[in-house]
């Protein structure tokens, strides 16, 4: 069992924008199959003053390597990325998880899900192969049919799907890291995807993770050149652009590094990259229009911030190697972390999630 111990309780005040929360966040990680140390889906709880206390592992799982959850209903997706399936779990006491059938195949590598907000289905994205697969869901949150998206293609180039997101128009965006695309999806009842259009990116600039912004655009970490594209979507008929390309950093990118998580503040005015390498958050001013404007970077705190988290005026950063979760508090004004609230130590972390209120 690897260690998984709860860091010592700060005595430090809530800081100013920061909320008093109770909250239940579930943690992905890499187990011995994917070469990480973990056991399976964790639980940590939030404390008033940003501390994440440890409570345990929820459900034994092979590398539960992204996580999502139902909109209504006390149900959790995981991938196994070296298992190379999708299951659903579903809640059982304070924290524990209980399968909720059966282990659905996915592709090689499955290393994303994603929630449709109605709890109509779920999306797969699978790096090892490419493939984009969408699960139908019955009304009690379980997986109930697989349906295949049409693959890309592009000669010579493996295909490398990565990240999932839906819309607020009830489309799907997938990122493809290989091709350098964006896919837009449209949903068809007891069929799955239907593919409506496709954005190129720079070539070798590797789209990974992505969110929408408030105002609508959609705001695309690249991997490998460590950069943030904005896609933006017209009125008529309403295929996304893009429109920008800004630096991930202030610093800019250095040897080694590779980009990973992006994450937005509340209200939408500042952003939030991982950088792996160097270690770094970049952060970064978000304009109305889709401008973007590195103001800082900073120290995440551990070594390979794979997945952050920005919640209630704090960022909580998961560092892979070094095996911990470092807490911060955001200035409400700057956007800027400042000095670590709390540390926790928690077995190559790969995914902190929102459990449902």
């Amino acid at each position: 069992m690897p260690t998984q111990q709860p860091a010592s309780e700060s005595s430090l005040p809530v800081p100013a924008g920061a909320v008093p929360s109770n909250e239940l966040i579930w943690t992905g990680c890499y187990t011995a199959d994917g070469g990480g140390r973990g056991a399976g889906i964790g639980a940590l709880r939030a404390g008033a003053n940003g501390t994440l206390r440890w409570l345990g592992v929820a459900a034994a799982a092979d590398s539960p390597s992204f996580l999502a959850v139902h909109p209504s209903l006390d149900v959790v997706y995981a991938v196994g990325e070296a298992a190379r399936t999708v299951r659903a779990y579903r809640r059982s006491g304070d924290f524990g998880l209980e399968p909720a059938g059966p282990g659905w195949p996915a592709g090689d590598a499955a290393c994303h899900v994603a929630v449709d907000p109605q709890g109509r289905f779920l999306v797969v994205a699978c790096w090892g192969d490419g493939q984009v697969a969408l699960y139908e869901l019955d009304d009690g949150g379980g997986i109930s049919a697989r349906f295949p998206a049409a693959a890309s293609i592009v000669p010579g180039r493996p295909s490398r799907a990565h990240a999932s997101l839906m819309l607020d128009d009830g489309r799907v965006m997938t990122t493809d890291l290989g091709h350098d695309l964006l896919r837009v999806w449209d949903y068809v009842p007891s069929q799955g995807l239907r593919l409506d259009h496709e954005v190129a990116l720079p070539r070798d600039c590797g789209p990974r993770h992505l969110v929408q912004h408030p105002g609508g655009s959609v705001l695309v970490v690249t991997e490998y050149s460590i950069d943030v594209a904005v896609v933006q979507r017209s009125r008529e008929p309403g295929t996304f652009t893009l429109t920008g390309i800004f630096p991930a950093t202030s610093g800019g990118a250095r040897p080694g590094d590779s980009a990973a998580e992006i994450a937005l503040a509340a209200d939408g005015r500042h952003a939030y990259i991982g950088v792996r390498g160097s270690n770094r958050i970049g952060v970064l001013g978000v304009d109305p229009g889709g401008a973007l404007q590195p103001l800082a970077d900073v120290p995440s705190g551990g070594n390979w911030p794979r997945h952050h988290l920005v919640r209630h005026g704090w960022l909580h950063v998961a560092h892979e190697r070094s095996g911990d979760v470092v807490t911060y508090a955001l200035d409400p004004a700057s956007g800027l972390p400042g000095a670590a609230a709390g540390r926790v130590e928690l077995a190559s972390p790969t995914a902190l999630i929102p459990a449902r209120p």
